[in-house]
C-alpha cells in the first residue's frame, strides 16, 4: 500500500494519491485509473471506500466515469494547488504538467506596490524583481500570474530578471542559486473583476469576474522568498481544502 498522510480518511488518502499521479503526469488524460476492485486490493479497504475515493476525484473534475468501461482521467483539468506544482517540480524537475506551458510576458526590476512590499517585508526600498507569465493548457490560457522577489535575489539568481522560462520553477531555481530553501506557503483567495490587460491575456470579455490567489513562500528562517498573484478565469480553477473533523 502506498505511504501517505494518515490524518485524512482512507478514501481521501486514496484520492489524494491518484490526484498527485494525475498532476505529475504519471496518469495522462484519457488513461484509465485503477478500478474500485483494484483499489480495494491495493489499499486493503472495502469496495465502498474505494468507490468513495473515485467519487471524490470525479467531484474534483479530475476523472470521468464511462458507463460499462471504467474511470478515466479527464482531458481538461481545472484545479490547481500551489503545493502540487512544487511537489511535481521536486519529483520531476518540471513545474508544469503535460500539455501546460508558460509564456513569460515580462521580467526585470520594478517598484513593488504596497501589498507586495508588505508581503516581502521590503521596508523603504520598494525595488524588487517582477516576473509576469501566462500559463496555457494546450491553446487555452489558464492563468495569468505575477511573481515578485526581493531585489537581492535578482543579483544572486540572475535568471529571474531574464524573460525566459525557468524549467524547474522559480522557487527551486532560487533554492539552487542562493541556498535558501522554501519551507511553507500561505495563500489568500478572493474574487474581483478582471483588468483590461488580464481580460486580453485570458481571452475574456469585460466585465468578467476572476479568481485571485495571493501566494507567499517562506524559507526555513521564516523570511519571504516570493510573493505571487495568480489570476484565473471562471471555470478553470477551483479552491479546494481537505481536512479531518474532530
Amino acid at each position: 500500500m502506498p505511504e501517505i498522510a494518515e490524518a485524512l480518511p482512507k478514501y481521501l488518502q486514496i484520492a489524494q494519491f491518484i490526484r498527485d499521479q494525475i498532476l505529475r503526469g504519471d496518469l495522462q488524460p484519457g488513461e484509465e485509473v485503477p478500478s474500485e476492485r483494484q483499489l480495494a486490493t491495493d489499499w486493503n479497504v472495502s469496495r465502498p471506500t474505494s468507490a468513495r475515493a473515485l467519487e471524490a476525484l470525479r467531484h474534483q473534475g479530475l476523472v470521468e466515469k464511462r458507463q460499462g468501461s471504467g474511470t478515466y482521467v479527464r482531458d481538461q483539468q481545472v484545479h490547481r494547488r500551489a503545493r502540487e506544482r512544487y511537489g511535481r517540480a521536486r519529483q520531476t524537475g518540471r513545474i508544469y504538467g503535460p500539455g501546460e506551458y508558460a509564456v513569460i510576458a515580462s521580467a526585470g526590476y520594478a517598484e513593488a506596490p504596497d501589498h507586495v512590499a508588505e508581503a516581502l517585508e521590503l521596508g523603504k526600498n520598494r525595488r524588487a524583481v517582477q516576473r509576469r507569465r501566462v500559463t496555457n493548457a494546450g491553446d487555452q490560457p489558464m492563468e495569468v500570474s505575477t511573481s515578485w522577489f526581493p531585489a537581492e535575489l535578482g543579483r544572486r539568481a540572475p535568471k529571474l530578471v531574464e524573460p525566459e522560462r525557468i524549467r524547474e520553477g522559480t522557487v527551486m531555481y532560487v533554492e539552487e542559486a542562493t541556498g535558501r530553501r522554501g519551507s511553507y506557503g500561505e495563500d489568500r483567495v478572493c474574487a474581483r473583476l478582471a483588468t483590461e490587460e488580464e481580460a486580453a491575456e485570458l481571452g475574456l470579455e469585460l466585465p468578467a469576474a476572476v479568481l485571485v490567489v495571493h501566494h507567499v513562500v517562506y524559507d526555513l528562517q521564516d523570511r519571504p522568498l516570493e510573493f505571487a498573484e495568480a489570476v484565473y478565469p471562471p471555470g478553470r480553477w477551483a479552491f479546494e481544502q481537505g481536512y479531518p473533523l474532530g
